[in-house]
């Protein structure tokens, strides 16, 4: 059973949206962020657990997202004109060299990769995207381009690492009340079901937008 209610959670969306709107109109768009504290997991002993689901609105439109890919899927990211792309001639050029491949890990939001290339990765560029949390996302020769890059951006992540606290971007605020309600509550309510003791393993939910002050959920 949910500990939060959705008139208590559009309460506190109200808050936020208000100040970084209204009080305080930025000239940028903010993102707004949950934040989870956890309580009775040992990060060391305890199974990490790892999902990712998909918001009904994409939180962070203007993600940054690179496409790994062979010659057809180069040409669909070259003829997109809003998406970068590298072949493996440009992976073998970083030699592996761990500096440039975290200066690439930090340059885009997400990776995507042809099907013929994914298992490739690894050889080519070592760990160093896995470590960065950006390991690709598989491109099939089938997906649309547009259809998948907002796929990935609509996609959060949720994994239990060394921390109990955790911080996703459910969304910015140019979205309406109604839309970042949806996306808060259907990450939150999955969020719960990756715990091991449900909402007993909730310490706190806390959202924010990039400025404003915190507005805690629970």
């Amino acid at each position: 059973m949910s500990k939060i209610t959705v008139a208590g959670v559009r309460a506190h969306v109200s808050e936020v949206l208000h100040h970084a709107t209204v009080e305080h109109k930025r000239n940028f768009v903010e993102t707004v962020e949950l934040q989870i504290g956890l309580k009775g997991y040992d990060a060391q002993r305890d199974k990490r657990f790892s999902g990712a689901i998909r918001l009904p609105i994409v939180p962070r439109p203007h993600m940054t997202i690179c496409v790994i890919g062979d010659q057809h899927d180069l040409d669909r990211a070259r003829h997109s004109g809003h998406v970068d792309a590298l072949g493996v001639d440009d992976l073998k050029k970083l030699n592996r060299n761990k500096k440039l491949i975290k200066k690439l890990a930090r340059k885009y939001d997400a990776f995507l990769a042809s099907s013929a290339l994914i298992r490739q990765i690894p050889r080519l560029v070592g760990p160093g995207l896995s470590k960065a949390g950006k390991y690709p996302s598989l491109l099939r020769p089938q997906d649309g381009l547009d259809d998948k890059t907002t796929e990935v951006k609509s996609t959060i992540k949720f994994q239990l690492k060394r921390v109990l606290c955790l911080s996703v971007a459910v969304g910015n605020v140019s979205m309406t009340e109604q839309e970042l309600v949806a996306n808060l509550m259907l990450a939150i309510n999955y969020l719960v079901s990756l715990l091991k003791k449900g909402w007993q393993n909730v310490g706190s939910l806390v959202i924010k937008s990039t400025m404003s002050p915190a507005s805690r959920l629970y």
